[in-house]
């Protein structure tokens, strides 16, 4: 049947305007509206579909058969034999069409056929907008948004975006912010989800990206990427450091930063509610990264250990407090923006501690080496830290230490490789006592003493070694074991342990097949 219906042209087209949405869907919704309520009408079994002219409005609503060469459902299926008395040159897999006889729209389809296609259309609509709204906004992640405050959910700030509602945590709030209804609020977006009630949008104030965004707005140098931001690290509400940098030698970053009389950095302070901020220059000088990291404290020097990602921060004992900041907080912004586990030490007790252990390398030379408290004590300060350091190092190594000649360098050289000799037999033989397993003995990345080490320790057998953690292990052996080494002697411990567990599925699978095939 077609039905005039001009309106329905004028309808969509301003439902579609008012929505933002696409016209064509707002067709597709009512055509599908239209499907349902003559399903009411004539039967849910068949398959009836409704088609909306898009020039003159008009509708024809049809009957659809699949023709098919076995029917097993007559209400929407039709034999190709009897599909071809209607239509002669139809093939399997096409549709029959069967135009529905005229009725009335308005009065034949009834109050509950109506009311269906009334909210089918409206549930249509609502997820056209869901759609659209979930395709704006996920390309918006990680950008600035604004809006005004709402209403409070549990703790929870719900924002009106416009079109759209998004959700600020309580957690991702600055602390002690009191924002109310009706407030113009900026935060960034961190995360768009498709969920069955439509987009959930989720806002941030307390993201490290979100100050960086605050500058970028404020700084039109970082706008324009002159000066690049390298890292954030935040305690909203209370402190921040920024790390900035520019590769054009004539601009400071820092002051850039700044900007006159401090208006660019206290704009954006502002917008944290008084959060202080450290702008940092950026080095690619890790060390000096670092000093400017932990600024306004002076530091002393810096010790690395790459293997652990940890650094050491001697600094002098009136800095300490400085350097440390309220409860923590400038040492673990510091490690936060440089992306290294910094050890604040005092400058006393590293002194102390340095020559407690020259103290100890000197009475082990002195024992080992046979040589006078003099001699092992300049070996210590050099840097030589064991006996095996002397008998595997270059001349040339000594040579910087006055007073050793050629003669004195050979003879400290020929000693020391005889007692690592002697030491490596003791060694030996403590191993022997301690019975490991043939696999343990195989790891060649365990070195006589750690061996030691394990035997002392109850690990001879594969099982104990593979119930150990990585961080376990290198307590046991000694911090100069490296983290590498240690997670890759640990997951070849447990090998055997998946092996044996392939085997068992693998036997399982055959009794299983042979049970099978008797039955």
């Amino acid at each position: 049947m077609e039905l005039e219906n001009i309106e329905l042209i004028n309808a969509a087209e301003n439902i579609a305007e008012e929505k933002g949405i696409e016209k064509e869907l707002i067709f597709k919704a009512i055509e599908n509206a239209i499907s349902k309520a003559s399903k009411i009408k004539y039967g849910n079994n068949y398959d009836i579909r409704a088609e909306i002219n898009r020039n003159n409005g008009k509708i024809n609503i049809a009957r659809y058969l699949e023709v098919k060469k076995d029917v097993e459902d007559n209400f929407i299926e039709i034999s190709l034999k009897d599909a071809k008395t209607k239509k002669k040159n139809i093939k399997i897999g096409e549709f029959l069409v069967e135009k529905l006889p005229n009725f009335d729209f308005r009065s034949d389809f009834g109050r509950i056929a109506a009311q269906t296609a009334k909210q089918v259309v409206v549930q249509q609509i609502k997820e056209a907008e869901r759609e659209k709204n979930y395709e704006l906004y996920k390309d918006k992640v990680g950008q600035i948004i604004n809006g005004i405050v709402k209403r409070m959910e549990f703790g929870n700030i719900v924002v009106d975006l416009g079109n759209a509602e998004a959700v600020i945590k309580r957690e991702e709030m600055i602390p002690r912010e009191n924002l109310r209804r009706g407030d113009r609020v900026k935060a960034y977006l961190y995360n768009v989800s498709q969920e069955l009630k439509g987009p959930q949008i989720f806002l941030s104030r307390t993201h490290p990206q979100f100050l960086a965004l605050l500058f970028d707005q404020e700084v039109p140098e970082i706008n324009s990427g002159i000066i690049e931001i390298k890292g954030v690290a935040r305690d909203p509400g209370s402190r921040a450091k920024i790390a900035v940098f520019s590769s054009d030698t004539s601009i400071d970053p820092v002051g850039a930063c700044v900007g006159m009389r401090g208006s660019r950095v206290q704009a954006v302070v502002t917008e944290l509610q008084g959060e202080k901020i450290d702008i940092v220059p950026w080095s690619e000088d890790k060390a000096a990264y670092i000093v400017n990291s932990l600024a306004p404290a002076q530091i002393t020097k810096v010790i690395f250990e790459e293997e652990s990602n940890k650094i050491q921060v001697i600094i002098p004992e009136d800095q300490l407090s400085l350097a440390i900041g309220r409860r923590g907080q400038n040492v673990r912004l510091a490690s936060n923006l440089t992306n290294f586990e910094i050890d604040i030490v005092d400058e006393k007790d590293e002194k102390n501690k340095r020559n407690e252990e020259i103290k100890r390398i000197s009475e082990m030379f002195m024992k080992y080496l046979d040589v006078d408290e003099v001699i092992a004590h300049l070996l210590g300060t050099e840097g030589f830290s064991s006996i095996e350091d002397i008998a595997d190092s270059d001349s040339k190594a000594f040579k910087v230490i006055e007073g050793f000649d050629e003669k004195l360098i050979a003879e400290l050289k020929d000693r020391a490789i005889k007692s690592v000799k002697i030491k490596n037999k003791e060694l030996e033989e403590k191993k022997k006592e301690f019975g490991f397993d043939k696999e343990i003995k195989k790891i060649k990345r365990f070195s006589l003493q750690n061996f030691i080490s394990l035997g002392e320790k109850n690990i001879k057998k594969l099982d104990d070694l593979a119930n150990l953690s990585s961080d376990e292990l290198i307590e046991i052996v000694g911090e100069n074991f490296k983290k590498i080494d240690a997670d890759k002697v640990i997951m070849n411990a447990r090998k055997h342990w998946f092996d044996e567990e392939d085997k068992n599925l693998k036997k399982n699978l055959k009794k299983n097949i042979k049970k099978n095939l008797k039955k």
